[in-house]
């Protein structure tokens, strides 16, 4: 049985190649798959006791910021034409 360690490894490796696969523009089915085996990894997991749904959502939501940036930004960061200033 593998350890607890081991399976967040593996979850975030997975979401890694989820994210960065919508990121380069996928294909739909490519993206549904993936997304089939994370969801169905990540019940697998919480149904068994391994891990909390808060422990879940951190992983997810740093593992997004990760491969996509934050989530928000600081509205002085962007321009007035869109484009994101250099810090």
């Amino acid at each position: 049985m593998r350890t607890k360690a081991e399976m967040l490894s593996e979850l975030r490796t997975m979401l890694h190649d989820v994210f960065s696969a919508k990121a380069a523009g996928e294909s739909h089915q490519k993206l549904l798959r993936a997304h089939g085996y994370v969801d169905g990894f990540m019940k697998a997991i919480l149904d068994g006791g391994m891990v909390s749904k808060q422990e879940l959502l951190e992983v997810v939501a740093a593992e997004r910021e990760r491969v996509s940036g934050p989530a928000m930004r600081n509205l002085g960061e962007i321009s007035e034409s869109g484009e994101i200033k250099a810090a």
